[in-house]
C-alpha cells in the first residue's frame, strides 16, 4: 500500500509510482470523486484530447431542414 502525509497546509506529495500509474505530472489536475462517506476515487482529469476519440458513436449527418423540423416539432409539443 502506498501512503502520503498531509502537511499543515493540507497538501500531499503523490508518490512516484502513483503518478506514473495515473500518467500525471506537474500542472496536471486530479479529480476526487466521492463514492461513499469516507471513500473517494482519484482520477486524472488532464488527458490528451485524443483520449476522447470514439467516445461518441458515429451518426448520420443531419440537414438544416431536418434540424429545423425537429425544433418545430419540439416547440409544438410544449
Amino acid at each position: 500500500m502506498t501512503t502520503a502525509t498531509i502537511t499543515s497546509k493540507g497538501q500531499i506529495t503523490i508518490p512516484a509510482p502513483v503518478r506514473t500509474d495515473l500518467h500525471v505530472g506537474p500542472g496536471d489536475r486530479l479529480e476526487f470523486i466521492k463514492l461513499t462517506d469516507g471513500r473517494y476515487e482519484v482520477v486524472a482529469s488532464s488527458q490528451d484530447i485524443s483520449c476522447l476519440k470514439g467516445i461518441i458513436s458515429s451518426t448520420r449527418a443531419v440537414s438544416i431542414e431536418e434540424m429545423e423540423e425537429a425544433i418545430r416539432k419540439k416547440a409544438g409539443a410544449s
